[in-house]
């Protein structure tokens, strides 16, 4: 690839998988778009409409005669994708090699040529695009997984540019990494980057143990010290979420009333259990599920008291691992209620849908005990989303200490996902707990939300990436107001 010319006009380009706006059919039967929920779009919008910026993403499905356009006053660039490059780009290389691998091998990873090759072919078409739109010296931020070769493409084709990039699952230590057929190629594609994000310091320092090891550069601390005389640093940068937003819309009276139609809708239980994840072997939905169960079958809840309402969001269906893990749930949820519920006290009570920001603020609200058992996440954002919107400061959390999450939320009620017993005596205690000892930790945990919001988030990275790599006059305006 030679270097090309800026032809662009933005000075922050967004790069990423997905747009933030879904292709949509409205009521009049014309196609249209609809905002995206999710903490990445909530957290960039206010930096691109600060710097004029452009977003670069896939609108979903194979559409391709999509052309740049504005919606709600945000530059959008769709990226089209085959029905090929679907099966073997994303549902292939990134959500069947990269995100189990990624995830402690929480399901087999597989691996495979022609999937590897279509994942260089697509990451190529998404940096060719962004050199295209980028202006000179602009700032690039690429996101996540799947655009990991992004960072080096870009740089070959555009020097001149400003380089981020933020990975927002975990990544692994170098005996899973290593793994990877690839692995030296991946490694070089985020080398790219003047700056590479990370949930957490352990894997920001799994990152750069991996770049010493396996491709030789010289590094120290969180900086590798490229042969060109570019230096990387690797970071980590916690995401968060519009706490403020989540709170308000907490408060508000549509909110109030359908939470307390949830409970009446529940029968009225002493105690709500809440579980909400999209449908994923990494998030433990199983695991927590029978702990429940059990718990009822023991006798030390009853359906009169309790109920767990859970909410598996439909994901990535055309992927089989995903297909026979909801098999599983709908069988494990069929038995348990069969077994243990009674007529209109269902033991759980299982919607495999997804719902709108304000009816999940709702449940929030409605719910007495928060359930987040992950085997593996980079951060799980629900688990924040639930603590911004306890504004009485009551609600028990119980989290996987296997979540970025816990790293921050240290007051919750931390399990390990893998220990059934342990995760039901969590359960029992977060059930009991007195309401000063519910109070005392929610306080805590809603302080820490607060502070280190998703506004603060993406000020410190584009912070850092001017710092590390100083414009050439250009300086990327932060969000936050005062």
């Amino acid at each position: 690839m030679r270097p090309v010319a800026s032809s662009g006009s933005a000075d922050l380009v967004i790069v990423a998988n997905r747009l933030p706006v879904d292709r949509v059919t409205l009521a009049d039967g014309t196609p249209g778009w609809r905002r995206s929920p999710g903490g990445l779009v909530s957290a960039i919008e206010p930096v691109m409409r600060a710097n004029d910026g452009t977003w670069i993403g896939w609108p979903g499905g194979t559409e391709s005669d999509l052309e740049p356009f504005e919606d709600e006053g945000l530059h959008l660039v769709p990226m089209t994708m085959s029905q090929d490059e679907i099966e073997n780009f994303y549902e292939g290389f990134s959500n069947a090699t990269l995100w189990p691998l990624y995830h402690d091998l929480v399901a087999k990873p597989e691996f495979h040529r022609e999937w590897w090759d279509a994942y260089v072919s697509v990451n190529q078409r998404f940096a060719e695009q962004a050199a295209e739109v980028a202006s000179e010296d602009a700032t690039v931020w690429v996101h996540d997984y799947q655009l990991q070769l992004v960072p080096q493409m870009l740089r070959e084709l555009r020097p001149d540019l400003r380089i981020g990039f933020y990975l927002h699952i975990p990544f692994p230590p170098a005996e899973l990494f290593q793994q990877l057929p690839w692995r030296r190629q991946i490694l070089e594609g985020l080398l790219g980057a003047d700056l590479v994000g990370f949930q957490l310091p352990g894997a920001s320092q799994n990152f750069v143990r991996l770049v010493r090891q396996r491709v030789g550069h010289k590094t120290h601390r969180d900086l590798v010290y490229l042969s060109e005389g570019r230096t990387v640093r690797a970071a980590a940068f916690p995401i968060s979420i519009d706490a403020a937003g989540f709170e308000e819309l907490a408060r508000s009276e549509g909110v109030a009333d359908r939470a307390a139609e949830i409970r009446e809708q529940l029968g009225s239980p002493r105690k709500i259990f809440l579980g909400i994840d999209r449908l994923d072997y990494t998030k433990g939905i199983y695991a927590r599920l029978r702990a429940f169960s059990e718990l009822i079958a023991e006798g030390e809840l009853d359906v009169e008291d309790a109920v767990f309402v859970q909410v598996a969001t439909p994901s990535r269906e055309q992927v089989e691992q995903y297909r026979i893990l909801r098999d599983e749930i709908d069988r494990l949820v069929g038995r348990i209620n069969g077994d243990l519920g009674r007529i209109g006290r269902p033991a759980i009570s299982y919607m495999h849908s997804s719902f709108p920001r304000e009816e999940m603020a709702a449940l929030y609200r409605a719910a007495d005990v928060m359930v987040v058992t992950p085997y593996r996440d980079g951060m799980n954002l629900v688990a924040k989303e639930y603590v911004a919107c306890r504004y009485d400061n009551d609600g028990a959390l119980v989290l996987s200490e296997f979540a970025g999450a816990a790293e921050e939320l240290r007051q919750a009620w931390l399990i390990n996902p893998y220990d059934i017993n342990g995760m039901k005596s969590a359960l029992l205690e977060a059930f009991r707990a007195d309401e000063r000892e519910v109070t005392r930790r929610m306080k805590a945990m809603r302080k820490t939300v607060a502070q280190n919001d998703v506004a603060a988030w993406a000020d410190s990275f584009l912070a850092e990436l001017t710092a590390v790599r100083p414009s050439h006059g250009k300086t990327v305006r932060p969000a936050r107001r005062s």
